[in-house]
């Protein structure tokens, strides 16, 4: 048994299927904490919703491959996962608290294409800082 969680396939398909999963346990939290409804929006063709998701989407993998880069059980590596999506949400919050004159949610929920871009930026950005500190 223990050759065949050795094989490297069964490795990919094991990383593939708990990164999946959360994932999508991830983005429905985001929906929890975001006043809007981001497939709604992203279904009307709000690009601004669909840059914000992205970003989200991208920082949730990237955190991910650092974490399966470093480690080699996968329950050290959802660890690490949801500990960096924390770190993330975090993030997030701060985004909106560091923004006082407007509400990011209610700009992105306009399509305000600026505010969806940098929120992608502060996703994608913060997903390699808090990668490279996954050991």
């Amino acid at each position: 048994m223990d050759n065949l969680f050795q094989n490297e396939f069964i490795q990919t398909a094991g990383h593939y299927s708990v990164v999946v999963l959360c994932m999508i346990v991830f983005l429905a939290v985001f929906e929890l904490v975001t006043s809007y409804r981001n497939w709604e929006e992203i279904k009307k063709g709000n690009v601004s919703v669909a840059l914000a998701t992205g970003g989200k989407i991208f920082g949730i993998a990237n955190i991910f491959r650092f974490s399966i880069q470093h480690n080699d059980s996968l329950v050290t590596m959802m660890g690490w996962g949801v500990f960096g999506f924390s770190l993330l949400l975090i993030g997030y919050f701060i985004f909106e608290f560091l923004t006082p004159k407007f509400k990011i949610d209610h700009e992105i929920a306009k399509d305000n294409r600026a505010v969806g871009f940098i929120s992608m930026m502060i996703s994608i950005g913060l997903s390699f800082v808090i990668g490279s500190s996954i050991h």
